[in-house]
């Protein structure tokens, strides 16, 4: 699945504004505003993206 569409849909599940996530996940508070403008992030941001959702989901799972 395409990064931008994982990241949107994780916004909505967990209620969090855009520029929280960015900087929670990458430091980088803009990191969505430029997904959503055609920002393709390298790899390893990628990857800390998507462990960043997963952990959060884990940890929200669980409390």
């Amino acid at each position: 699945m395409h990064l931008g569409r994982t990241v949107e849909r994780f916004l909505r599940e967990a209620d969090m504004p855009a520029t929280r996530f960015g900087r929670l996940a990458v430091n980088d508070p803009r990191f969505v505003h430029d997904l959503r403008n055609g920002r393709e992030p390298r790899s390893r941001t990628a990857d800390r993206v998507i462990a960043f959702i997963e952990h959060f989901r884990e940890h929200h799972d669980a409390a």
